[in-house]
């Protein structure tokens, strides 16, 4: 009832049962057999929770090896560099390639789960004329895509916030247009309390079994409150509900959008054009579309010793994650699997041991369209410890991996480079870049790439457009062929 192992610690019998609870309460769930199945998992709690009872149930099950029979929602497959470390001081690294895909059985009957989704409007001064028309018309259109059991909201904010469409379970679409036909702009751009407002409005039906998710569209910046903004974020990435954000123009803050979806496991889009706003929009209620688990959860700790010195999201939606002891990964797509990558640095002497598990936890998966709690996913990855480990080629998938995140990582050297202030070094790492990118045929960008080092050269800082068509053009690399936005 609980999806889990035999083998499972007090602690994890009390997290799978408040994740199971909050996803069948009755208060949340009128539909048929919902509520026997909630009163089904407070009785195997119980059992569970009682040393007694939980001796006596496992005495009554059968001597095979259960722990085999369970079939897992999602298929994780681990890759590793390397298979042995060697047991020296020296400092080592380890690269990680996670696949995490929805199992064959779910993909054959894919349903797309409901909606429940705030757009959070930027309407300052410096949204009038193209980008607010064009940013109301994608938003109406968006009004006639929903489905009967989708909820919407719209907020708008610019010295202060409110809110425009409310959310609601039968939205009405007259009604609805009307208020955004006549959404005008005015004032600056606090994006803490558009952000507050639309976080408010998707916990009013927040609900596991729906897509919960804000998407932020602005065109400048916030000051100073980016850290309460992040603090938002975290809150709302406990409450299952995800942030995206769109930055129209070149006048935002990328690394605070950024970093902002990244907490929830989320990712920004980057719109040059006002005509693009529509394009972008339809894509992710598209993507919305296809999730099969709407957020995917790596809950795991490392060997003393052992940093994750990078992380990146290589697929379904591409972006730089921060590890923490809980790290939000993204969502896996029936159609598209997630591609995680890892760059573990090893500096601790394992001389003392075997083998050394670098990395030790498990996955939880929020997944809508599956009624019963979903079963936490091992994953594990452990080396062999040894006098003197010889070179090996890493696996194919690895090498690929790294190829496509290198012409990324050399912008963000390039970033780095110039914020220390080392401008020749920032224009050697764009030179290079661009090299790599000529040979790859690429020539828009590495002319872009070219005119910002040349900039950098003259007036020692990137242009604000150029900065953003680098840093995103170089991630749009990443993406499978077809899904190329810029």
């Amino acid at each position: 009832m609980l999806g889990l192992l035999r083998s499972a610690t007090p602690e994890e019998i009390r997290r799978a049962y408040l994740r199971a609870a909050k996803k069948l309460h009755p208060d949340k769930n009128q539909a048929a057999g919902e509520t026997e199945l909630f009163l089904d998992v407070q009785q195997a709690y119980q059992v569970l929770v009682d040393p007694q009872r939980r001796a006596a149930y496992d005495a009554a099950l059968p001597p095979d090896d259960v722990e085999q029979a369970i079939e897992y929602p999602l298929d994780c497959k681990i890759e590793i560099s390397r298979s042995s470390i060697h047991s020296g001081r020296e400092r080592q690294l380890v690269y990680i390639l996670a696949t995490i895909a929805a199992a064959a059985r779910y993909k054959e009957n894919a349903k797309s789960p409901p909606l429940n989704i705030c757009l959070v409007l930027d309407c300052s001064t410096s949204m009038q004329g193209p980008k607010i028309d064009m940013a109301k018309a994608s938003a109406i259109k968006l009004l006639h895509q929903l489905g009967p059991d989708d909820i919407f909201s719209l907020v708008r904010f610019s010295d202060r916030a409110e809110v425009a469409i409310p959310a609601s379970r039968q939205v009405d679409i007259r009604r609805s247009e009307m208020q955004i036909r006549t959404l005008d702009t005015g004032g600056g751009t606090e994006i803490l309390s558009g952000l507050t407002t639309a976080i408010d409005e998707v916990q009013r039906y927040n609900n596991p079994k729906y897509v919960n998710h804000v998407i932020l569209m602005t065109d400048g910046r916030t000051y100073g409150d980016e850290q309460q903004c992040y603090e938002k974020a975290k809150i709302a990435a406990s409450q299952g509900i995800g942030i995206s954000g769109m930055g129209l123009g070149s006048g935002w803050n990328d690394v605070f959008l950024d970093h902002l979806a990244n907490i929830t496991g989320a990712s920004t889009m980057f719109i040059q054009q006002p005509q693009d706003i529509e394009r972008f929009l339809s894509e992710k209620f598209i993507n919305f579309s296809r999730a099969f688990a709407q957020s995917v959860d790596l809950c795991a700790e490392l060997a003393p010793g052992v940093v994750i010195d990078y992380a990146f999201r290589l697929q379904p939606e591409v972006g730089v994650l921060s590890f923490h002891k809980t790290t939000h990964l993204g969502p896996v797509f029936y159609d598209e699997p997630l591609l995680i990558l890892l760059e573990l640095g090893i500096s601790s002497d394992c001389s003392d041991t075997q083998s050394v598990d670098l990395l030790k936890g498990h996955l939880e998966a929020t997944i809508a369209t599956i009624l019963a709690p979903v079963q936490d996913i091992p994953f594990r990855v452990n080396v062999r410890v040894v006098d003197d480990a010889e070179p090996v080629e890493p696996p194919t998938a690895i090498l690929q991996a790294l190829s496509k995140v290198t012409l990324y990582r050399m912008q963000e050297k390039a970033r780095g480079a110039l914020e220390a202030g080392d401008y020749q070094k920032a224009t050697q790492h764009l030179q290079r870049l661009a090299t790599h990118l000529l040979a790859q045929g690429e020539k828009n960008l590495a002319k872009t790439i070219l005119l910002e080092a040349q900039h950098i050269e003259q007036q020692k800082a990137f242009t604000e457009s150029g900065e953003k068509q680098i840093k995103y053009g170089t991630r749009s690399l990443l993406l499978m062929p077809g899904e190329r936005t810029l």
